[in-house]
């Protein structure tokens, strides 16, 4: 059937707005309609947070086909796991920024957003430069700690030192972006994750296994190539935040010390970086309960689970992020009313994309392991922990969504409160109630995640309904 000039112009919107969307144009999003303004935003955060989730699965896709891959899987999940604690750092410091740049945007003085962005910077490279050095010191160290086996922490140290040691990058891939979601460009934090990645895949297979004059170094090639590919991410980053010709652009005369703007930015960032902290550190708590509950092939199992979930996830936050920038943007506009709206806008679409994932690992998941890892008792144990875990999705779609409102409006204490009650008090001690006293092993860790994220979702909610965060003022 023919299409008529109604369907033809539809088809054109909808082309238009995707071009709109992912091409970075500017737009009032205090404004327009609050369902175009949440997926103009959605659409390129949900690409980006994908980009980012597919650096830790290209790791894991060409390790686990390396000699020894349950050792190089797990070297490369427990690693993954101790970074979570920079990523903390660099969210909370995103966070921070994204709320003051949004702020500013929303009150309509760029050139005051810019200046905290900055200020963000200048605060971000000192943090890292200190936790760097200690990570290529301690490497080894580190993994033991985790739980790592002796020969998996002599074999994955040198993997583990270039990754913490190239954390700057990391720092301010999140950083850089957090900075362009508060003013409202999306489409660029989402390119600079295209870029990064691409290069990754490039340089992942040359770097592990050779390829003519370039010498295989095996698990460590794939650090090697992931360092470089955030690099060259960072710096296409840095290119239009300082070159660009929109109206938001960082010069060198904005990084002068603003003392009163940097104890503002560490007033919200402090508790966002608690906030992220208490959540990987019962992560980390968690994967150590495996490793020493299901040996190596237990953590191998669940780690590689844990970075399939993760894929999933981070498009799922990457579209809750559209709630923190239209939180921060609405309520520099004094348009409370909207900001909330935004939010539970946001929360339909996520627990939509929620639902589509939880199939995806109910019909897919054996599928899915089985791209990964070749050893049947890691395949066994990953699709249990993706079994389990599948049930609390929509929980953590919508548990997303509210703690990026809060956060967005530079409410971080609040999210901070919950995390704390929802991850040590009840998650870890559930955990080990499940695996240690009750005889789950690592069955238990993995159905104390999704009763302590509804928990932890339903709290938020709450929270969310009563309204404070809506006074909050940055």
């Amino acid at each position: 059937m023919a299409f008529d000039q109604k369907d033809t112009g539809r088809v054109s919107g909808v082309f238009l707005f995707l071009k709109q969307a992912f091409s970075g144009e500017e737009a009032d999003y205090t404004t327009i309609s609050i369902r175009r303004a949440v997926l103009m935003l959605a659409l390129p955060m949900m690409l980006e947070m994908s980009m980012e989730s597919v650096f830790a699965l290209v790791d894991l896709y060409f390790v686990g086909h390396l000699k020894e891959s349950s050792l190089a899987i797990q070297t490369v999940g427990l690693t993954e796991s101790v970074l979570t604690v920079m990523y903390s750092i660099a969210i909370g410091m995103s966070m921070a920024a994204t709320a003051v740049v949004a702020r500013r945007i929303g009150e309509k003085d760029p050139e005051r957003a810019a200046h905290a962005g900055a200020q963000a910077l200048l605060i971000a490279t000192v943090i890292t430069a200190l936790l760097s050095g200690l990570g290529i010191v301690y490497a080894k160290e580190i993994l033991l700690l985790m739980g790592a086996s002796g020969p998996a922490a002599e074999h994955g140290k040198n993997f583990t030192a270039i990754m913490m040691g190239s954390s700057i990058s990391i720092m301010l891939l999140f950083l850089v972006n957090g900075i362009f979601r508060g003013a409202g460009n999306a489409a660029i934090a989402m390119k600079s994750l295209w870029v990064a990645n691409i290069c990754n895949i490039l340089l992942c297979p040359l770097l592990i296994n050779g390829w003519g004059w370039i010498p295989a170094f095996g698990l460590t090639g794939a650090a090697m190539a992931t360092a470089a590919g955030r690099t060259v991410g960072v710096l296409y980053q840095l290119y239009y935040l300082f070159g660009g010709k929109a109206r938001f652009r960082i010069r060198l005369s904005h990084f002068y010390v603003d003392l009163p703007l940097i104890r503002s930015l560490v007033k919200i960032a402090v508790p966002g970086i608690f906030q992220f902290v208490i959540a990987s550190c019962s992560w980390i708590v968690l994967a150590r309960l495996v490793a020493v509950t299901g040996g190596d092939e237990g953590s191998a199992g669940y780690q590689t689970a844990l970075r399939l979930m993760m894929f999933f996830m981070l498009p799922a936050w990457g579209m809750s992020n559209a709630a923190s920038t239209l939180v921060g943007q609405n309520l520099g506009a004094n348009a409370a009313k909207r900001a909330e709206a935004s939010v539970m806008t946001t929360v339909k679409f996520n627990v939509l994309f929620m639902l589509l994932v939880s199939a995806v690992f109910f019909l897919l998941g054996n599928w899915l392991v089985s791209f990964f890892t070749t050893e049947p008792q890691v395949q066994s144990i990953a699709q249990m922990a993706m079994y389990i875990m599948a049930c609390g999705f929509v929980f953590y779609g919508v548990g997303m969504v509210m703690i990026n409102a809060f956060n967005g409006a530079g409410d971080t204490w609040t999210p901070t409160w919950v995390n704390f009650f929802g991850f040590w008090l009840f998650q870890i001690p559930l955990a080990y109630l499940l695996a240690i006293y009750l005889g789950l092993n690592e069955r238990g860790v993995f159905i104390a995640i999704p009763v302590s994220e509804a928990a932890i979702t339903v709290a938020s909610f709450i929270l969310f309904k009563r309204g404070r965060w809506k006074l909050k003022q940055v």
